[in-house]
């Protein structure tokens, strides 16, 4: 990404994103090329170019993979985004490309769910995995000696946020990397790369797309050497990205500032509305003011994305509130169009309350969800 006049004007998130990873255009050719499928290409001669098989590279990553790297480090030339089949992909893609047996991984112990089950692989490979909260900036209190510091902020479910700035210059004090995972701020809230990470990783099924149809993750680094590493890594694994994927991801990526605003906007609002019932406890989101992590979170994000959190009394006012709401869907994920809803410890791997829910809101009309979530509190009331 070089800094040409043409990019200069790329300067809105609005107009970023909907340029973002665009070619150059030529006469007939369509502004955003569709897919291209092919396992492999023409090769005659020696194995050289930019295209050798459908493992290694498609032209359809190349231009999301440009787009990304244009919303997560604008202006910058010396970063490299790679493209995975998910979001847990592009997680292990780090993970396992950077650590070795004998190294030390701290982990949040509040992160996304799936985060025990990578614990007990990358133990099993020999690795020392520590974990602390999100909160209170605690993982610098395991950090001696690690030789990855993997930051989820905000946390998934429970919302909390850390210092990014401050734990990346501790962990780079003692040679450590830093990977943050940007999934729940997406690169319109918050750039993990200017704040000094090393990595920015996220799942692209949820905000980045935003319509829950497609799998997709990326991983988006500085160090040369680091993201050879990942690329290797996807290359031995073959964790890609269906060229679908890829081109649907690309095409919904014009509208994340539109969908992104909306829904914080609304987010806050449904925030707002919520803590005003008395059976609604634990609410969390970092937009509100008096939310406990909005201080830190207002000093590194722009925006506090469409996840609320907080705990109904018991399961089964939970399971009511839920089964009550008409424009909310019970389902899992994040970040889509329409709003879900679910009750987290459905799942066991959050330690969370019976009665945690986690609440994705979507485009909706602000006035008619907000009207329901209302309505469905009061008829799920015993």
């Amino acid at each position: 990404m070089s800094d040409t006049p043409k990019d200069q004007a790329r300067t809105g998130d609005g107009t970023r994103a909907v340029r973002a990873g665009l070619p150059e255009p030529v006469k007939h050719e369509p502004t955003l090329p569709g897919p291209v499928f092919a396992a492999h290409f023409h090769l005659p001669g020696e194995a050289t170019g930019p295209y050798l098989y459908g493992r290694d590279e498609n032209p359809t990553w190349t231009l999301l993979e440009r787009a990304i790297g244009e919303l997560e480090a604008p202006g910058r030339d010396d970063v490299e985004t790679l493209v995975f089949a998910s979001g847990m992909a592009a997680i292990s893609g780090v993970l396992f490309s950077q650590l070795r047996a004998g190294d030390a991984v701290v982990l949040p112990s509040d992160g996304y769910q799936v985060l025990p089950l990578v614990r007990a692989q990358l133990e099993a490979y020999g690795v020392e995995v520590r974990t602390a909260p999100t909160g209170g900036d605690a993982q610098l209190e395991v950090l001696d000696g690690a030789r990855l510091l993997w930051i989820e902020s905000p946390s998934n479910p429970g919302l909390d946020v850390c210092d990014i700035r401050r734990l990346v210059a501790a962990a780079h004090a003692q040679g450590a990397l830093v990977a943050v995972d940007n999934t729940l701020a997406t690169p319109l809230g918050q750039r993990p790369l200017e704040l000094g990470a090393d990595f920015s990783v996220a799942s692209g099924t949820k905000q980045l797309t935003g319509h829950g149809d497609v799998l997709l993750g990326y991983v988006a680094g500085r160090d040369a050497e680091a993201m050879a590493a990942v690329r290797r890594w996807r290359k031995i694994v073959g964790a890609i990205s269906g060229p679908m994927e890829a081109w649907l991801a690309h095409r919904s990526i014009a509208t994340l500032q539109l969908r992104v605003d909306r829904q914080n906007a609304t987010a806050l609002a449904v925030a707002e509305a919520l803590k005003q019932r008395p059976e609604v406890s634990c609410l969390r989101y970092p937009g509100l003011p008096d939310d406990p992590a909005h201080k830190t979170a207002t000093q590194q994000m722009r925006r506090y994305g469409c996840v609320v959190s907080f705990t109904l009394p018991t399961r089964a006012r939970a399971e009511r509130f839920l089964k009550a709401l008409r424009l909310v869907e019970d389902a899992t994920s994040f970040g889509g169009v329409r709003s879900t809803a679910e009750r987290r410890r459905r799942w066991g791997g959050d330690a969370v309350p019976e009665g945690f829910i986690r609440m994705s809101v979507g485009a909706e009309d602000p006035e008619d969800l907000i009207a329901d979530v209302l309505r469905a509190l009061d008829e799920s009331a015993e």
